[in-house]
């Protein structure tokens, strides 16, 4: 299934729109890899968490996808994505259809996570909590969103 609407930005977050996409392929190295339908890509490089439910009820499974302990990841594939939200604060949530919730917070000193998908979409969580955005109509180097604390 493709997605035709655009990642839109609200004050806080990004709504990346990505409803409905399977998870085609789990990619496992020192990052987690999610590789989505239609050429998004999830790429985990920190520690995360997958629960059944909002983490104020169940903390959920550890992730760590550099140690490559990241087998509670694995029945994700195929799942549908039913939210995917980046937050300016570094922090990543996305919702399936299997129920399971994924947070990945930002790291304090590397990129947590980033994302990347068609027409040169791509979101980064930088260090120390702040999310970097290029889009389709932003050239040159300098990302849109908040910029990088020094």
């Amino acid at each position: 299934m493709s997605t035709e609407v655009e990642p839109f930005e609200h004050e806080d977050c990004w709504v990346l729109n990505l409803r409905g996409l399977s998870v085609a392929r789990v990619c496992i190295d020192f990052r987690l890899t999610l590789a989505l339908d239609a050429g998004w890509e999830v790429v985990l490089e920190a520690p995360a968490r997958l629960s059944a439910g909002s983490l104020h009820t169940s903390p959920g499974l550890p992730l760590t996808p550099e140690s490559q302990d990241v087998a509670a990841a694995l029945p994700l594939f195929g799942a549908k994505v039913l939210s995917a939200v980046a937050f300016k604060s570094g922090v990543l949530r996305m919702v399936f259809d299997s129920g399971t919730h994924l947070t990945c917070s930002a790291d304090t000193s590397f990129e947590a996570w980033q994302i990347t998908g068609p027409r040169g979409w791509r979101f980064v969580s930088l260090p120390g909590g702040d999310l970097a955005v290029w889009s389709p109509s932003v050239t040159g180097e300098n990302p849109r969103g908040r910029t990088p604390k020094p």
